[in-house]
């Protein structure tokens, strides 16, 4: 959005983005927001697809842009607060300004984009706000009466206490922004989610931020292009034309743009076309690596899950074999089969074919729709890894020929102890 100038015309409704610790009540003041408004409810599960949700307050339109509060969301985070007008920056009152406060307010001032403070959990027993104005002055977060021109409420969004009155506040800065846009500028926003559907083929969530998108228009990415096929707004419905500030997903991209990206729309503003990429995770192999096979529902997701593995490689030695979007299929599991990986899908489905054979096969597959849970079930293969001693045994003689996957062998056991029904790899000019 620009500050308003003759030619433009007044934002039809604002973008709002959330930040704060994780443990702050983000969540919690969203989740309250949705259940009692009705236009947030209609919207329904469609929220998750956009990464985004539309909400009414004093007859005026809200867009809020949902970004994961797990530290492995970082970069999903900044694009979130990029793309919005305003910030709403989340504080504990019983607790203060924590490592992820200081990042939020980083990626806001580096954005330069306006905020106002929400003191949440006013309702608990050892709630201390004016410990926590004294917390954010430290950081340069002066409030409203604290010698400062930063706005604040303090509410409750567990008990919706001062949550109205945090909208109204939300409302008041954006009119005072004056933000505006130009309905007859080429349309560019970010995007915000990007998925492959099995049905309906590839899906970017998107918001708006200058111009019109039309159903027909060019539209690319640095990573990605196409021609918009279908526009559907937060509540499902297919619309013609989309505006500054209204959450939506598109159908017509060729190959899979990457969250965070800027899009631009009509062909003679092109933004040079490279193919599709996938966020590129680096590991070391070594004999003793644990190998994995990473797939996520879409994009964002991916990121989020190869920044995580990232930092568990700095503790284990780790070798990443393929990594990808969408459900896990019988080729994963076929490829891990042939590279001893275990498969770790982040809100990722798993396939019938890919299920019958991984059970046939003993393929270990891990899913979970919660980052953390996969964290810590992949620790525990690490750690297990760890404790399994290598035993070996020195192949001295074959005897006899091979009846079906059995073959009776001498040798010399050079590692272990060697245990009877144990499962073992042959080894052959290093090779499997």
């Amino acid at each position: 959005m620009t500050v308003s100038q003759e030619t433009d015309h007044p934002i039809p409704h604002i973008i709002l983005g959330t930040a704060g610790h994780i443990d702050h009540g983000k969540t919690t003041l969203l989740d309250y927001i949705r259940k009692t408004n009705v236009t947030a409810r209609e919207a329904g599960g469609i929220t998750q697809s956009i990464g985004a949700y539309e909400i009414e307050h004093n007859g005026k339109r809200i867009t809020f842009i949902d970004t994961p509060g797990h530290e492995a969301f970082s970069r999903m985070r900044k694009h979130g607060i990029a793309v919005a007008d305003l910030v709403i920056l989340i504080v504990a009152a019983d607790d203060g300004v924590k490592p992820q406060t200081k990042d939020a307010l980083s990626h806001i001032q580096e954005a330069d984009i306006p905020f106002v403070v929400a003191i949440n959990k006013i309702d608990l027993q050892d709630a201390n706000v004016e410990k926590i104005k004294k917390d954010l002055a430290q950081v340069s977060v002066f409030l409203e009466g604290q010698g400062g021109t930063i706005s604040f409420q303090e509410i409750s969004a567990l008990k919706g206490d001062g949550i109205d009155a945090l909208l109204d506040l939300v409302l008041l800065v954006a009119e005072v922004e004056e933000l505006s846009y130009d309905p007859n500028a080429s349309g560019k926003g970010i995007v915000l989610t990007s998925i492959r559907d099995a049905r309906r083929g590839i899906l970017a969530g998107v918001v708006l931020h200058d111009g019109t998108v039309r159903t027909g228009d060019s539209i690319s990415t640095k990573s990605a292009k196409g021609k918009i096929k279908l526009l559907e707004d937060a509540h499902g419905t297919s619309v013609q034309e989309l505006y500054p500030s209204t959450p939506a997903l598109i159908l017509g991209f060729e190959n899979l743009p990457q969250v965070g990206e800027e899009f631009i729309i009509g062909e003679d503003r092109m933004i040079e076309h490279t193919e599709e990429k996938k966020p590129v995770l680096t590991t070391t192999e070594n004999k003793d690596s644990i190998k994995v096979i990473l797939k996520a529902d879409e994009s964002g997701s991916l990121e989020a899950l190869c920044d995580m593995f990232e930092k568990l490689g700095e503790f284990s030695p780790l070798k990443v074999v393929n990594q990808g979007v969408g459900t896990i299929t019988e080729n994963d599991v076929k490829l891990s089969i042939t590279t001893n990986a275990t498969i770790i899908g982040f809100r990722s489905k798993i396939d019938k074919a890919a299920q019958n054979l991984s059970m046939g096969q003993h393929i270990t597959i891990i899913t979970s729709p919660i980052i953390y849970k996969l964290e810590e079930q992949f620790r525990e293969i690490v750690q297990n890894a760890a404790q399994t001693e290598k035993r070996i045994i020195d192949v001295l003689a074959i005897f006899g020929k091979r009846k079906g996957n059995q073959q009776v062998i001498g040798g010399k056991v050079t590692r272990g102890p060697v245990k009877n029904q144990e499962s073992f790899i042959v080894i052959y000019n290093e090779n499997e």
